[in-house]
């Protein structure tokens, strides 16, 4: 098994799960996950289970029905930030954090967020810095269906983009 130092002074591990490492930045006092070791696309980086279930979204909460959203357990899973061009996915059928490109140790896990979500209780503009980014992140139902096909989706988002379609 290989681990991590991250070299930035900005940042600092706050937390250590063996395979991921919670770091904060101390610049913006965000707190990120990273990989403490490599990971290969396909591979399961970890199960994950409802913490809570509730029928309304917030910004900590992953959407699995039309009024279904559950906080992720183990809890370090909530420092996974957005990207435009994502690294793993929340398969929300399987319960697993898949691998979705090759992640180094030390790289930032990263996931679509309309990957997951409908519509978000906090949209935001995006500074992922991709060559895709879509700047405005407020859900899959504001995104055509050409852009959706370009990600992973959960069940769920799939078939509410099907009914999106047929309407």
């Amino acid at each position: 098994m290989t681990t991590t130092t991250i070299t930035t002074t900005n940042f600092e591990v706050i937390s250590r799960f063996g395979f991921v490492d919670v770091l904060l930045n101390a610049s913006t006092n965000q707190k990120s996950l990273h990989a403490a070791i490599a990971f290969v696309p396909g591979q399961v980086i970890s199960k994950f289970y409802a913490g809570t279930t509730q029928s309304y979204a917030t910004y900590l909460t992953v959407q699995t029905g039309i009024d279904t959203h559950i906080t992720l357990q183990p809890d370090f899973l909530q420092y996974i930030n957005h990207s435009c061009a994502p690294n793993v996915f929340f398969d929300t059928t399987a319960m697993e954090l898949v691998c979705l490109q090759p992640l180094q140790a030390g790289q930032e896990l990263t996931f679509f967020y309309p990957s997951t979500e409908w519509d978000m209780s906090q949209p935001f503009v995006c500074n992922c810095k991709s060559s895709d980014c879509l700047q405005l992140i407020n859900g899959a139902s504001h995104l055509d269906q050409s852009t959706l096909n370009k990600y992973r989706l959960t069940d769920f988002i799939k078939q509410q983009a099907e009914l999106k379609r047929s309407v």
